[in-house]
């Protein structure tokens, strides 16, 4: 009766999820059940036999700040909507100064991390383990808790086939070689433990600058290389400069955009955002939406009227998220 109480609960949500005619479907390609480990061939994220895959997906605002959605519920609601990855930002300086690194509450922040890695594991989705640095800048600020943090992470989800690392959000003021610097210390940490891992390495201002980094890549395999975007704010010009590093064979993962201006806020870009995504179809490269949560920012998923933690209706979402469901649903 449980069972089918929940079937029955399922079905309502995704009809109620629907206010057009596309009604989200689960896509069983593309997810840790079929595609495995997910590796780099060619440039391109594949999965354990070689074929492209396309990860698209929501991440979480600060896993300390967004806790309550961070249950089993409302991962079965986001995989149900078409999506196969939910990132998980753990701020290192975090909001003021109670980030990981900075007087937070670290063993709450891994049961979080840990909560949400095995809840999108039981609904056949992949996480994005978000070492989220961004005030710190320079993410060699704090790479003796980074050591740690990766080396505890990478030996215990070692045998997940869902578990992708990303060691630094968003690098700023620093160049190229600093960053660089720091990823030949992290990655062979996680190898070490982890010897097949898929590792996202940010790149300088803001994880803009790809055709940097495609000028110098990382001597690994299985690395990718993260560009964000804010629609409202970057248009042709930051495309340009991702063709370049594309052009150059440097695999890309779009771990962080929004259909607004780069601080979060208004204007709602959702034009700009379809040519984005039109760009990343075109070219297989996985994308992650900020920001699953009902914090008062235009970029939130979730509507500030909405005290929901699960069982999402269509109406519960801002704009952004209704855009975003539409358009999983449209390219699965």
């Amino acid at each position: 009766m449980k069972k089918l109480l929940t079937i029955i609960l399922i079905t309502l949500m995704l009809c109620g999820c629907s206010k057009s005619n596309n009604v989200p479907k689960i896509d069983d390609r593309n997810r840790p059940s079929v595609s495995g480990i997910l590796q780099v061939k060619d440039g391109k994220l594949c999965d354990e036999k070689d074929n492209p895959v396309m990860l698209r997906g929501a991440s979480i605002n600060d896993i300390m700040v967004s806790e309550r959605y961070i249950n089993n519920e409302a991962f079965s609601d986001l995989s149900h909507l078409g999506i196969n990855v939910i990132r998980l930002a753990m701020y290192t300086r975090g909001m003021g100064s109670m980030g990981y690194c900075t007087g937070g509450e670290k063993e709450r922040l891994k049961t979080d991390m840990d909560n949400g890695i095995n809840y999108a594991k039981d609904n056949d989705m992949y996480a994005i383990i978000d070492w989220h640095i961004l005030d710190d800048g320079d993410p060699n600020t704090y790479i003796e808790d980074s050591k740690e943090f990766f080396d505890e992470m990478s030996n215990k989800y070692k045998d997940y086939n869902n578990v992708i690392y990303e060691i630094c959000n968003e690098p700023n003021k620093v160049d190229w070689p600093t960053i660089k610097k720091y990823a030949e210390v992290i990655i062979p940490i996680i190898r070490n433990n982890d010897p097949d891992s898929l590792i996202i390495v940010g790149t300088p201002n803001y994880s803009q600058d790809v055709d940097i980094a495609a000028e110098d890549p990382l001597d690994f395999d299985n690395i990718l290389y993260t560009l964000h975007f804010y629609s409202a704010t970057h248009k042709q010009e930051l495309r340009d400069k991702a063709q370049i590093a594309l052009n150059k064979g440097l695999p890309i993962f779009v771990t962080e955009y929004g259909v607004t201006s780069s601080n979060g806020s208004f204007p709602v870009d959702t034009d700009e955002a379809d040519v984005w995504v039109d760009f990343l179809e075109s070219n297989n490269i996985s994308y992650v939406m900020w920001q699953y949560s009902r914090v008062a920012e235009a970029s939130a998923m979730i509507s500030r009227q909405c005290d929901k933690t699960s069982g999402f209706e269509y109406d519960d979402f801002t704009d952004a998220g209704k855009w975003l469901i539409d358009t999983i649903s449209k390219h699965e």
